[in-house]
């Protein structure tokens, strides 16, 4: 077992499944201390038991004011301390614009952009004051390349991509690195409404990754030294046009 991140202590959003879990287990294997945060109570109490007395949970609905508000202070109640924070949570919605559904956009911009706003800022002022740190934010490929299946997606991580370059500028002088990772498509529960067509030809011809491989990535971005930011790590699978 590694321990590249022993005394280190990250917490996670949207840990209860999918990306978020896939880190947290990476995390947790290299050494550091992980709280796991999302808002299904039921599915991070079903976890705790098998990830090790390292591991701890937060209950958290992103979308809720006072919600985050909490969040922090159980953060420290638990660690003690903050190293990392992975803005990791998020949905997603596609489809034909003509088709959509607007009420699902807000809640997915919403969830998407806007809780990443209200999350980082809530983390700053304790990582502010320690002078160290890293913010990592789950984005997209659809962050750099606008997808046409997924235009309301492809708009919200853009504004993550745009938020991710401008903070990493304000809070350098604070010893803080910020960066984004930009899978393609993943094996998540994200993609469950993808057409059955599209995403069984995605698996036939190997067009998804898996969201281990993305941990791994992650793990690449946080131990790299001090004077080095990875901004943007982008991961597609090896069949992928984009």
């Amino acid at each position: 077992m590694t321990q590249e991140l022993a005394g280190k202590t990250a917490a996670i959003t949207g840990a209860a499944s999918g990306i978020g879990l896939a880190c947290a287990k990476r995390l947790l294997k290299a050494g550091a201390q992980v709280v796991l945060i999302d808002r299904d109570a039921e599915a991070l109490g079903a976890l705790m038991p098998g990830l090790g007395p390292n591991a701890s949970s937060v209950v958290t609905d992103l979308t809720d004011a006072s919600s985050v508000a909490q969040m922090m202070p159980q953060i420290l109640a638990a660690t003690g301390k903050l190293d990392i924070f992975h803005a990791n949570a998020g949905s997603y919605v596609g489809g034909a614009l003509a088709d959509g559904d607007p009420d699902a956009w807000d809640r997915m911009l919403n969830l998407n952009v806007n809780a990443v706003f209200r999350s980082v800022h809530a983390v700053l002022p304790h990582m502010i004051e320690r002078r160290t740190g890293d913010i990592l934010v789950t984005s997209s490929v659809a962050g750099v390349v606008p997808v046409v299946w997924e235009p309301i997606y492809t708009a919200s991580k853009h504004a993550i991509q745009a938020f991710v370059h401008t903070a990493r500028r304000q809070l350098i002088k604070h010893g803080l690195r910020v960066g984004a990772v930009l899978p393609g498509p993943v094996v998540t529960a994200l993609i469950a409404d993808w057409p059955k067509d599209k995403l069984e030809a995605e698996l036939a011809a190997g067009g998804l990754i898996e969201p281990e491989e993305v941990a791994e990535a992650v793990l690449f971005m946080l131990t790299r030294p001090r004077n080095v930011t990875i901004r943007d790590l982008v991961i597609l699978p090896q069949s992928t046009d984009l």
